[in-house]
């Protein structure tokens, strides 16, 4: 550190109080101490090899690893809202520092997504250039609040330098497949070596060695981890593009522009995040998340234990899954998703003799009925698709299934609420046991069998019921089958749930009808954008369409400049047009002649004109940040090792804290670990989790203000009179709800900073409440925290001249009171930044700020907000006790801690100061206050000793004055004693 003083260098204003604490003051101590420590290099996290190592004292502490969510370099900048979590992590790392630890903390920005290229769209300029110009803005916003970033390791995912190795991680992943025995990713070489020795048979029982290329590669195809297939997808023709289904509308419209969208089948790039679902789920178990999060993961993985069941369709067959293979016996028809591939196979020329009417939805031939019908589908969302309507539709494909346990031909329908998002995409239709199968079955005029018990008193005559019946508790009936000349039968009549469910189970598999097994909800991620601003795959076809990764010495394939960003858009209520990527417009770029090192020699490739999603980057940081320079590795094992291995207490390694909102539940957090797992396995890192603590912060409200039309009007110019609101005269409502430009109510960190500097707006969000809760932002409040600020500056610094104003007093010359208000504050302090409890911790430095104020008159005849200027009355704060004010509000509000450290006479940066540790002796009360209850109401209270036992307390309590007063001579019945604060007594 160097020995330059900077507070020796702070201007004197004209003032009453030269030397006040203003928002001028405030503003040219935080740009000084930022400079200062940006050269000092005060926040380098030293790496314990590489090109980052540093100060081996401060490699040997104790670690720890502190990280935000990734930041989008929005055109718009902050709001006041955006920087809670990145303040909340300063003060956690900061306090981390003082109590002796290495810690990392840094921040870089996740580039890549629509905004940038929209914005491009609209006005022809370049996604890198506002991008990067929103990240320098950024970056000037955050710098001005303090933040303690270790700048080395900063970066975004839209440098080559970061995307080469998103590249080179989905070259690992699709060379790779997942080996079900050994429950870990291997290399696909390892597989192919099994194909070609006979290990593992060909499917078919081909062999491997006169496979073509083309059959050996849709054969691993089936196996790789990352693989490209014809894939249902939204299709927005108005916008040229497919979306995700956040991306889509609940009535079936684009979010963006309110176009039409459709359900469409697309070659598209895929991971096979499935393979993973069962360690997904069950290391949940192991990280120190938030119990609503974790719950978002299972429900969104959705494990659930059942059966498959097979139904014979003319010598193919139906597989679907169950989680009630009880109720076999009660399928009357089937039903497939729209998008089953197996319904153009299954679907005739000509209605089967006897079809009835209202089957075939009005059409002459089943094609023509399936074709209508799945048009239709096509043009809702999932979400319209599952919503509970009473109106059924669907339509008879003509074709019949056999039930195996009792032989029933029973026909086989599509219909929209059926997706292929979920189990086989197609189901067994239980229609007593399943309300949306009893709505479509009384539509269509479908037999309703009943197979449980009901014990609602319903009876068993379903034409009389208005619903279905589930039950789990209930016997099963009418579910015996007495077998034939094709197999054996079974009974399940009088059985309970469980054993009936076990039972039909052993059956299924001894007669190859089906099997038990374990189905989730958790589908494959899809894993393509038809966009300009994304990551480029790492992939050429040859002439015969064949996909051969690039070798890792072509990294980075950089994006090229193409001269129109947007896709290419089509008639809105086209659903068979399909989409035109702004990469495959530069001709050069895509047609390509290379030699991959495969021995072949040059050839010609065509590229993959798609490109990666938004989450691809986001999938990996925190290893960047660790080794930010390495241009050889992903990252050094053992920085690696250093920062996120396995050590006591994180069974899985992972970063230490990570915050972020919880609005990230379930698609970046899920797809993280999903990769953090395959490196885990190929070897490449010791973390087989990304992130070991996860803490959601809360948001930062504001409020709402409409007008007449509903339209917002700028909050900042609406008057409050007499507890209504006006806006130029007219009355206008108000609403709590989110900050931003668009609601005209955004308050920027710039401005809270120009009034009242950087360390008031830190106190001020950390003072709103618990750091988890959402919470409403009152600019008239802040002036609370800058109060607070002026408090402690007096108390240390004399305002008329600028000097150091503390006495130097042994610590047994300070009175008993003062040291007990000291040691509480920083024990109390202490304790809650270790918790995260900002709000107290500040509460309990105001505290400890007032006493010193109170006692030593620093705020008796001191300045107001206004102005003002004067001596304390009382005399000195102690420099002992300055001092050590002075380091519990260092993580909180660094830069006036820093000025004032300095003043205090020490060369060295506050930042690496040990945080005070209390005495004991100091923390505990002398006596505390015991309440005396007779019938529940107070009647007394008692000063007593914090270890005063339950007999001495119930004495004390039966004998006070007080006490005998209200009893007036009654007898005693009870008396319940919980020393040392509650004596309650039950009069007989």
């Amino acid at each position: 550190m160097s020995e330059t003083n900077p507070a020796a260098t702070a201007p004197v204003t004209a003032d009453a109080a030269p030397h006040r604490y203003t928002a001028a003051m405030a503003a040219e101590i935080e740009a000084r101490w930022q400079d200062f420590w940006d050269a000092e290099g005060t926040y380098a996290a030293p790496n314990p090899k590489g090109d980052l190592a540093g100060d081996p004292e401060l490699v040997a502490r104790p670690k720890k690893f502190i990280m935000d969510m990734f930041p989008y370099p929005s055109g718009a900048g902050l709001h006041v809202g955006h920087p809670l979590g990145y303040i909340a992590t300063d003060v956690f790392a900061r306090f981390q520092r003082m109590t002796g630890h290495n810690v990392l903390h840094t921040l870089g920005f996740d580039a890549f997504g629509l905004p940038a290229e929209q914005y491009a769209v609209q006005t022809g300029t370049h996604p890198r250039a506002s991008t990067e110009a929103n990240m320098k803005n950024m970056v000037g916003q955050l710098r001005r609040l303090g933040l303690g970033h270790d700048k080395r390791r900063s970066f975004a995912t839209i440098d080559p330098e970061y995307y080469k190795w998103t590249q080179w991680i989905f070259l690992q992943i699709f060379n790779s497949w997942y080996d079900d025995e050994a429950k870990r990713a291997r290399p696909i070489s390892e597989l192919v070596a099994q194909f070609d020795s006979g290990e593992r048979a060909v499917p078919g029982g081909g062999t491997w060695s006169v496979l073509t290329e083309a059959e050996r590669a849709d054969l691993l195809g089936e196996y790789r981890l990352a693989y490209a297939s014809d894939a249902p997808v939204n299709w927005c023709p108005g916008l040229g593009t497919v979306l995700a289904n956040e991306e889509v509308t609940a009535d079936g419209r684009s979010e963006r522009g309110n176009f039409p969208v459709f359900k469409s089948k697309l070659r598209q790039w895929n991971m096979r995040i499935t393979a993973y679902a069962d360690r997904l789920l069950d290391d949940l178990d192991q990280l120190d998340w938030p119990e609503a999060i974790k719950l978002q993961q299972r429900n969104w993985i959705g494990r659930s234990e059942g059966a498959r069941v097979h139904f014979p369709v003319d010598g193919e067959r139906i597989t679907v899954f169950t989680t009630r293979p009880d109720t076999l016996f009660g399928a009357t028809y089937m039903v497939l998703a729209p998008e089953h591939p197996l319904v153009e196979k299954f679907t005739p020329a000509a209605w089967p003799e006897g079809t009835r009417e209202a089957w075939t939805g009005g059409h002459a031939t089943p094609t023509e009925a399936v074709a209508a019908y799945r048009a239709q589908a096509a043009s809702k969302s999932d979400v319209e698709r599952q919503a509970e309507a009473k109106d059924k539709t669907g339509v008879f494909i003509g074709a019949h299934a056999t039930n195996p346990v009792n032989g029933e031909r029973i026909p086989v329908f599509i219909a929209d609420y059926v997706l292929m998002g979920y189990g086989t995409g197609a189901i067994m239709a239980v229609p007593a046991g399943d309300q949306r199968d009893f709505e479509f079955a009384r539509a269509f005029e479908l037999p309703v069998r009943c197979i449980v018990e009901p014990t609602d008193g319903r009876g068993t005559d379903t034409s009389t019921w208005d619903s279905a019946f589930a039950s789990y508790d209930a016997k099963i009936m009418n579910s015996v089958s007495a077998g034939s000349s094709e197999g054996e039968g079974v009974a399940l009549d009088g059985l309970g749930v469980v054993e009936a469910k076990e039972r039909i189970t052993e059956w299924l598999e001894r007669t190859g009808a089906g099997e038990g097994t374990v189905n989730f909800r958790l589908r494959d991620w899809l894993f393509s954008r038809q966009r300009y601003w994304g990551e480029p795959f790492p992939i050429v076809y040859d002439e015969d369409g064949i996909a051969h990764p690039l070798p890792a010495s072509m990294l980075p394939l950089e994006l090229p400049e193409v001269e129109d960003y947007s896709p290419r858009t089509f008639d809105p209520d086209d659903a068979d047009t399909r989409p035109e990527t702004p990469l495959s417009r530069n001709e050069d770029w895509v047609h390509v002649t290379l030699d991959l090192g495969d021995g072949r020699g040059p050839r010609k490739y065509r590229r993959e004109t798609n490109t990666m999603p938004n989450w691809a980057g986001s999938c990996w940081y925190e290893l960047r940040y660790l080794d930010p320079h390495n241009s050889e590795q992903l990252v050094d094992p053992e920085i690696e090792q250093y920062w996120m291995g396995p050590r006591e207490g994180l069974p899985h390694g992972g970063v230490d804290l990570y915050v972020g909102g919880a609005e990230h539940a379930v698609l970046h957090l899920l797809y993280a670990r999903f990769w953090s797992k395959v490196l885990f396995d190929l070897g490449h890192v010791s973390s087989a989790e990304p992130f070991h603590k996860l803490f959601n912060q809360g948001m930062i409200q504001a409020y709402v203000y409409r007008d007449s039309r509903g339209i917002a009007v700028p909050a900042a110019e609406v008057e409050e009179r007499d507890g209504a609101y006006f806006h130029q005269g007219e009355k206008v409502s108000r609403l709590l709800g989110k900050m931003g430009k668009s609601l005209k109510n955004a308050v920027t960190p710039d401005e809270i900073c120009a009034e009242y500097g950087a360390d008031t707006l830190r106190l001020y969000e950390m003072a709103m409440g618990p750091l988890d809760v959402s919470r409403p932002w009152d600019t008239r409040a802040v002036v609370g925290q800058f109060r607070l600020l002026q408090r402690l500056w007096r108390n240390v610094v004399d305002e008329n001249t600028g000097e150091l104003s503390v006495a130097d007093v042994a610590e047994g010359d300070i009175d008993a009171d003062t040291l007990r208000a000291l040691h509480k504050a920083v024990d109390g302090v202490r304790q809650d930044l270790e918790g995260m409890r900002f709000n107290t911790a500040i509460a309990k430095v105001t505290e400890l700020n007032n006493h010193l104020t109170k006692v030593f008159g620093g705020g008796a005849a001191g300045p107001s907000v206004e102005g003002g200027g004067g001596r304390r009355a009382g005399g000195p704060v102690p420099r002992s006790v300055a001092e050590r004010l002075v380091l519990l509000v260092a993580p909180l509000a660094p830069h006036v801690a820093e000025e004032l450290w300095r003043k205090l006479g020490h060369s060295s940066s506050v930042v690496h100061e040990d945080f005070p540790v209390a005495d004991p002796a100091y923390v505990v009360d002398e006596t505390v206050t015991c309440v005396v209850q007779i019938k529940g109401k107070v009647k007394a209270r008692l000063e007593v000793s914090p270890s005063v036992s339950e007999e001495d307390l119930e004495k004390a309590a039966l004998a006070d004055e007080k006490v005998v007063a209200a009893l007036g001579g009654a007898g005693i019945r009870k008396v319940i004693v919980r020393a040392p604060k509650l004596v309650n007594i039950v009069p007989a």
